[in-house]
């Protein structure tokens, strides 16, 4: 069994408010299921940069942007390349935290 870990997801009810957690996934996938999910929010991600930079002027921030999305992208064929070796299932776990 393969274990990844994103800190990126479920409402955590702390009575601290200074941080709030939110459990976007917490389960175990198939590889292909794993491969999909992850695929799907880092082109959300990707998404977001696209649309900044049409709406940017700036040089700098736009070079900055693509650069992001080229590591995003490079991102996404590591992970995809390990699960693929892996041939296992996966657990996958996402959490947000907002500080």
């Amino acid at each position: 069994m393969v274990n990844l870990v994103f800190r990126s997801g479920r409402v955590n009810n702390n009575l601290n408010v200074n941080n709030m957690n939110i459990q976007l996934i917490q389960g175990q996938f198939s590889t292909q299921e794993a491969i999909d999910i992850i695929t799907q929010m880092i082109q959300v991600k990707i998404k977001f940069h696209e649309n900044k930079i049409n709406n940017t002027h700036g040089e700098e921030a736009i070079k900055m942007r693509e650069k992001r999305i080229k590591d995003l992208q490079q991102d996404l064929k590591k992970v995809r390349d390990f699960i693929e070796k892996q041939g296992e299932n996966v657990t996958l776990q996402s959490e947000i935290t907002l500080n």
